[in-house]
């Protein structure tokens, strides 16, 4: 049994209005709920991640660190990437 986080970051500019900030929460291999930034709370896809979700988004301070990931994980990284490419 694995219990794993998967971030990411999809774009089509550097701009970031055009950057999604995305975590995705699996149980062996299965995704169980996820977090994107252009929702802005986490969804749940099984009834254990509906349940952890609810909770997740329930807890305000961790959903707007989660927010500014967009910024601070995402802006830098792909604004490095975008260049490369």
């Amino acid at each position: 049994f694995r219990e794993y986080i998967v971030d990411r970051c999809v774009f089509n500019s550097s701009e970031l209005n055009d950057i999604e900030y995305i975590t995705s929460e699996f149980y062996n291999k299965l995704e169980y709920a996820r977090f994107s930034s252009s929702v802005g709370k986490y969804v749940g896809y099984t009834e254990w991640g509906v349940k952890q979700a609810n909770y997740w988004n329930s807890q305000t301070s961790y959903i707007e660190g989660l927010k500014a990931q967009k910024e601070t994980y995402c802006l830098n990284n792909v604004g490095i990437d975008y260049r490369a490419a």
